[in-house]
């Protein structure tokens, strides 16, 4: 593959592609630090006809691509895998806003600009992009389109899914579809954007994204709330929403020994007060006269009187309000900090929710009695982060003996209510087992199918998401 190498170095502008071992190594490796493997050399492409070049070169030469956006996702869907020659394609230099309509409520970005870096332009045009997550300034929008990324308000606004009005992607053989429409009416044939989001990256490279943007948000109230069970949990959603209806945006479930592992992150942070859980809820108001701080007051007051919440605290001001949100944001870091887990993301009705938390619990207690279950997510559209730390004293590769009948168990149960064994982090080449144990077969042919007409050679993300 030296001749690649090569032909990459003519085709490119001077340091945008990385050969050493030294200079490759950081894209080489989850964010996890889970799988490492090596790649061939890594690319950094600044526009959409360098992506093309790069991507017509490879398949020229046979060799694999692994698209790459901020590296911060949770299934190793963004680095190599143990398999042929891969190229690392980096989309971090591809990072400019490309234009924003105040009018139309669009952005239209590169695939590398960082989720931040969105917010704080919408911000500045007195609007709102919505989807946030804890790895929001270092995540990218190629990479949270292309794994569908949720967030803490997916409730209120939706995962990027509904997010995405056109798109730009170049193709396995290096053509370049432009699907970067901002039309929200387009009812002519097949929706073919749709085919890339939660893609993996499997079908094409995503480049360029035209965003929706909402109105700004005129006042917030947000509240941490003790809970005495999840129960307790369900209860204050159902009373949220009935007060609140689209002005509640945010409502998390954290358990306390996960909250506990992002309090212990954050220099200088304390809870509040302790529980046997917690709920971080947030009502927005979009006109100033909105009295949201009243009606959250009034249904906490009620939630207080019946015992179904314990404790609460009001953020009285941006600061405090930011302060709770962080210590929910720290709750993964936290987690890795002190040694990881074997993390799942399900999704259930969100009635089920009780259900399946005490099933899992009852679960671990049984089988696996000396791990310790971490267990936060999002109440209002019934995603859970399960995650099983090991025994007191040990480390998580003393857990790969049982990770594998651990994390069976635990997706079987999600399955059995009702719900998926992936909600927001997509598969990547970490959920595959779960992808042929509980996708139906003709599902699955329909996939494939799809791979084989957009990808014949098999280029893009090689051992992701499709199941051997």
């Amino acid at each position: 593959m030296h001749g690649l190498i090569e032909a990459l170095r003519n085709a490119l502008p001077e340091n945008a592609v990385l050969a050493a071992p030294a200079d490759r190594q950081p894209y080489e490796t989850d964010w996890r630090h889970i799988h490492a493997h090596p790649a061939l050399c890594v690319v950094l492409p600044k526009t959409t006809a360098e992506v093309a070049e790069i991507v017509t070169l490879c398949a020229a030469h046979g060799a694999r691509l692994v698209p790459q956006g901020g590296n911060t996702g949770l299934v190793a869907g963004g680095v190599p895998v143990p398999a042929a020659p891969q190229v690392v394609l980096s989309l971090k230099r591809m990072n400019k806003i490309l234009g924003l309509d105040p009018t139309a409520d669009t952005i239209t970005v590169q695939a590398g600009v960082t989720l931040q870096a969105v917010q704080e332009a919408a911000a500045a045009a007195h609007r709102l992009f919505p989807v946030s997550f804890g790895a929001e300034g270092t995540a990218q929008i190629g990479g949270a389109i292309s794994t569908n990324a949720g967030g803490i308000q997916v409730l209120a606004y939706g995962s990027m899914r509904a997010m995405v009005l056109g798109l730009e992607v170049v193709l396995p053989d290096g053509q370049v579809w432009n699907g970067l429409r901002a039309l929200r009416k387009d009812n002519t044939g097949f929706d073919l954007k749709q085919l890339f989001i939660g893609g993996e990256g499997t079908l094409g490279i995503i480049t360029a994204a035209c965003l929706r943007l909402f109105p700004a948000v005129a006042s917030h109230a947000t509240a941490l709330i003790g809970v005495p069970a999840l129960a307790a949990a369900l209860d204050t959603f159902q009373a949220l929403r009935a007060a609140a209806g689209a002005s509640l945006t945010m409502c998390e479930f954290i358990d306390a020994p996960a909250l506990e592992l992002g309090v212990a992150h954050l220099p200088g942070a304390r809870l509040p007060f302790t529980a046997p859980g917690y709920l971080l809820v947030e009502l927005s108001a979009h006109a100033p006269d909105e009295d949201i701080a009243g009606r959250l007051e009034t249904v906490l007051a009620g939630l207080l009187e019946t015992g179904a919440a314990g404790d609460v605290i009001v953020a009285q001001s941006e600061r405090e309000r930011t302060e709770l949100i962080r210590l929910r944001d720290a709750v993964p870091e936290g987690e890795l900090a002190a040694g990881g887990a074997l993390k799942h993301d399900i999704a259930v009705p969100i009635g089920a929710i009780p259900a399946t938390v005490a099933a899992i619990e009852a679960l671990i207690a049984r089988d696996f009695p000396d791990c310790r279950p971490n267990i936060f997510g999002h109440v209002g559209d019934g995603n859970l982060h399960v995650n099983i730390r090991p025994p007191q004293g040990q480390s998580l590769a003393d857990l790969n003996t049982r990770k594998a009948a651990i994390t069976e168990a635990v997706e079987a149960l999600a399955v059995t209510q009702g719900g998926s064994f992936s909600a927001e982090h997509g598969i990547g080449q970490m959920r595959l087992a779960g992808m042929a144990a509980h996708k139906a077969p003709l599902e699955l042919e329909l996939m494939r199918r799809l791979k084989t007409a957009f990808d014949p050679q098999n280029l893009l993300s090689p051992g992701k998401m499709l199941p051997p």
